[in-house]
């Protein structure tokens, strides 16, 4: 399948070219403290010709939301030393409706995105997450994550992850 950049995409965001779009499908939420759940999700990635993408995601457990984000990926314009050539420098910003923030560091390259955080910003009543990791990859043209989290006082553990289709 032949791939065409968005109409309007800024040059500054091609590396992330074949995020934009809606997504949509189903994944699975398990870690210490959570029995596991399935989910359905919706994810959209979008541009108004900004140097960045916005986002929003909805994870729906049976209809009901379970969480909602939303926030910005940019590539980053400085890069750091070592980083392969088809690899692109990242900053993502995500605020959710449970009352966090956090700040992800990580690369793009090749159909593949790695992210990680331990900078987490919360409000009084929000779960304490310390940190979290990331993976976004582009599969036969599907969409698969997979999130980690250190949350609850528990160490770095798979949390939730995903197969979604573009629609």
């Amino acid at each position: 399948m032949t791939f065409a950049f968005p109409d309007g995409l800024a040059p500054e965001v091609y590396p992330l070219a074949w995020l934009v779009g809606q997504w949509s499908g189903t994944g699975v939420i398990k870690y210490e403290g959570i029995a596991e759940t399935s989910f359905t999700q919706d994810l959209v990635f979008d541009h108004d010709g900004g140097p960045y993408l916005s986002f929003t995601s909805t994870l729906r457990v049976d209809d009901a939301v379970w969480s909602t984000e939303t926030g910005y990926w940019r590539v980053a314009s400085e890069r750091p030393e070592g980083l392969g050539e088809q690899q692109h420098p990242l900053e993502v910003l995500v605020a959710d409706a449970s009352g966090r923030m956090s700040l992800f560091l990580g690369v793009a390259g090749d159909g593949r995105v790695d992210l990680a955080t331990d900078f987490v910003a919360r409000t009084s009543t929000a779960v304490e997450v310390t940190a979290a990791k990331r993976l976004y990859g582009n599969v036969e043209g599907r969409l698969l994550w997979v999130e980690e989290l250190a949350a609850f006082g528990h160490p770095m553990g798979s949390y939730a992850s995903g197969e979604l289709d573009r629609r």
